[in-house]
């Protein structure tokens, strides 16, 4: 029978005479290997966070800009979203730039070593709203005219003026877009449109034609008036006004008032 050969006495013995370190050794080493350790990383943490040592160096900006200027954009970034490149926050400067008038929408990122990148869709004014604010396509406000400059000012020097109540921006773009429309085919343009507080339309056009349409059925009374303007142009008289608040006709005012005041063809008012 095969038998086991058991450690001597004397093996026995020499394990268990290894010393073990004592808790008041091991326990004061390890809290200085921590601190150590706590203490590179902290070190490492300021060499990163130090705006001297990894500054942002350069910022690029892209996007079609007529109005926003990129040396005041990046003023603006070094001066409000200060640090290094690792301690720059993109939603801080995200915010920042989402936060100037002309900004309709921006994205930002990284690129190591030391680049920013920024890409901005600018506002495009496409009405000048009660004097104040302008309007972008999708029918939102925004205060843009006190950001333009002398050099900028042409950007809106030719896009209509809008009034209206306060909240119906998007009811008078609306409203204007259907009726620029309309008029694209015989060459006329906006100028102006009012719309009141009874939600009444009146539009001034470019050749200085007053159009009054009422509130109801705006689009065919304007159709109405663009069937009668090659008629309307064919006269001596310049058009001052026409009044389109008739179920069937018109009215038609002339500059030379003392010749010919008002020639009325139908006299149904809506």
């Amino acid at each position: 029978m095969d038998t086991k050969q058991l450690p001597t006495i004397t093996e026995q013995t020499q394990e268990q005479d290894i010393p073990k370190a004592p808790l008041s050794v091991g326990l004061p080493f390890f809290i200085i290997v921590v601190c150590l350790i706590a203490y590179f990383v902290y070190l490492a943490n300021q060499w990163l966070q130090d705006e001297q040592r990894l500054p942002v160096q350069q910022i690029v900006f892209s996007g079609e800009l007529l109005v926003l200027d990129h040396e005041e954009l990046t003023d603006l970034v070094l001066e409000k979203a200060q640090g290094s490149f690792f301690a720059l926050d993109v939603n801080y400067v995200h915010k920042l730039m989402e936060e100037q008038p002309w900004v309709l929408s921006a994205s930002i990122r990284k690129r190591w070593p030391s680049k920013l990148y920024i890409h901005i869709i600018e506002q495009k004014a496409v009405a000048s709203w009660n004097d104040d604010f302008l309007i972008n396509r999708y029918g939102d406000i925004f205060d843009g005219k006190t950001e333009l400059t002398k050099d900028k000012v042409q950007v809106i020097a030719k896009i209509p003026q809008l009034f209206g109540p306060g909240g119906s921006e998007k009811t008078a773009l609306t409203g204007y877009t259907n009726m620029q429309s309309l008029l694209n085919n015989s060459g006329q343009k906006i100028a102006q449109l009012v719309l009141s507080e009874r939600f009444a339309w009146q539009v001034e056009l470019e050749s200085k034609i007053v159009l009054k349409l009422g509130r109801q059925n705006y689009i065919n009374r304007l159709q109405r008036y663009i069937d009668l303007y090659p008629i309307l142009m064919q006269q001596e008289k310049l058009v001052d006004y026409v009044d389109l608040r008739y179920d069937t006709g018109l009215a038609v005012g002339w500059q030379d008032s003392s010749q010919i005041p008002q020639t009325e063809q139908d006299n149904n008012n809506s």
